[in-house]
This record gives structure tokens, sequence and C-alpha cells, in this order.
């Protein structure tokens, strides 16, 4: 595959880089710690652009998104999503948040509830005390640059793929081709901020967003139990659990992954 084409827009101090795909009504993807826009699974985006204008970007210092001074926190990535919606003129949209992007997605939908219309949180966890972290040694390889790249890759495979699920699959096969990168400094910074977030349990009874949760039942680096606790606290929310998937679990089940969010933005 070759590299996902994509445009700059202003936002605040920095440009943020974006790429469209589909038509209809708006849905915002937000990745993850580190993450950029080329790692998401092209198969999820390519079923749901049949259906609505995909958006997704690079956060702040990520891939091909600038950066400044400014100190990093999640509500300021929550602020620059809202932004990055107003530079495009999208005055609401549903929002899907993959792990770090899920805090990201709840600060959004908390500071700017008018943005949000539907919200799904995926492999996400409320923050603060009240979340369950994962070991320490599981933090430690998911930050662990050392080695070669082939170290990094297959140390990365292990804590997205249940080793079950790696016996029988190669992960090079269902994974896309990255092109973008993110440096070591603004992944220290990406996690600091994520690790001083000081949550939103308190805060998720106020969210009237309809609000989807999905986990995979084996994720080892935001345990599942998080997506319970989240659930529980926002009104109406529904969860679902994928059997076997991983922190990966839209690379490891893409059909099931997006069946789950059409069926809840369609209905």
């Amino acid at each position: 595959m070759a590299p996902i084409p994509y445009k700059t827009v202003p936002v605040d101090d920095l440009s943020l880089a974006y790429s469209e795909s589909g038509s209809g009504y708006p849905i915002v993807f937000i990745n993850g710690l580190a993450s950029t826009m080329d790692m998401w699974n092209p198969a999820v985006l390519a079923k749901i652009s049949e259906k609505f204008r995909v958006i997704i970007f690079d956060n702040r210092g990520t891939g091909y998104s600038s950066t400044s001074d400014r100190p990093f926190s999640i509500p300021l990535l929550a602020h620059d999503t809202a932004i990055l919606m107003d530079a495009l003129g999208i005055s609401s949209a549903h929002i899907v948040g993959l792990s770090m992007g899920a805090s990201i997605a709840q600060e959004l939908v908390l500071s700017y509830p008018m943005k949000v219309n539907k919200l799904i949180l995926v492999a996400g966890e409320c923050g603060g005390s009240e979340s369950v972290k994962a070991p320490a040694e599981i933090m430690a390889q998911l930050i662990d640059k050392s080695g070669t790249i082939h170290d990094v890759v297959n140390r990365m495979f292990f804590l997205l793929f249940p080793s079950t699920w790696l016996a029988t699959h190669d992960p090079f096969c269902y994974c896309p081709e990255i092109y973008e990168t993110t440096g070591d400094e603004i992944v220290a910074r990406q996690m600091s901020a994520y690790r001083e977030w000081t949550g939103s349990f308190f805060r998720l009874a106020d969210i009237c967003s309809p609000t989807l949760v999905i986990t995979g039942t084996d994720d080892v680096i935001i345990p599942p139990v998080n997506s319970h606790i989240i659930s529980g606290q926002i009104p109406g929310a529904r969860i679902v659990e994928l059997p076997g998937a991983g922190h990966g679990l839209m690379y490891q089940c893409p059909e099931r992954f997006s069946d789950c969010v059409l069926t809840f933005l369609e209905q």
C-alpha cells in the first residue's frame, strides 16, 4: 500500500494532518498513544466510509502533524480535535476514540457536548484512581523502543494480540504498512499527559450522547474491566465484548468490529 494522502490545517499553535474518505454524515476517529492515522485498519475505514464521511488525523506531534512547546494534556488533545472539526466545517460528528483516543473522546464530549452525536469508546479507560491499570511490566514493554525494528514490532504484537491467536495467525497479514513516525520525545510527552490525566469517572454521568463501549476480552494493555467501569457510569451506554480479542481488536476481527460500529450508528 502507498502512504495515505493527507492535508494539513492550522489549529491554534500548530498544524494538524488529516485524511478523509467516503461521504455523508461525518465520523471522526481519534488515535491512541503514539499512534498515527496510517495505523487505522484500512479494511475498517473502507467499510465504514461506504456509509459515512470518515476523518482520521494525527494528534499534535505525531506523524505529519507539527507540535509546539505547549504542555501536552488530554484536554488539550480534545481541544485540538474540536478545532480541527471547526476547520473542516463539522459542527457535530460521531466520534470513535481508541485507547488513549477514548480518553480524548471523553474529554471532547464533556467539554464540547454539542460536537458529539454518537460516541464510541474502544479499549479505553476513565483514568484516575477509578481505572484499572495494566501491570507495570506491560507498560514498560509498550514504550520500549530498544533493539532492532524487528524486536520492537514483535514486542508490540505480543501486547496487541493474545498468544493463542498469534499461534495460528501472522499479524503482518492483518496490520497495515506504517509510513509515519512519532519521535521518542513526543511519545514521552503523550505518555506523561496520559498518566497525569485526572480522569472522567465522576463526570461520565453528564454524557448525554448515545454511547457504545467496545473491548476485547483478552486485552492486556487496557484491561477489559475498564470498559465495564465506563459503561456503568454513562447513562444508557451499551457494551460489546469481542471474545478472544486483544488490544488490537480492529486488526484481529475487523468485520466484527466494523459491524458493531455500523449497527450502533445506524440505529
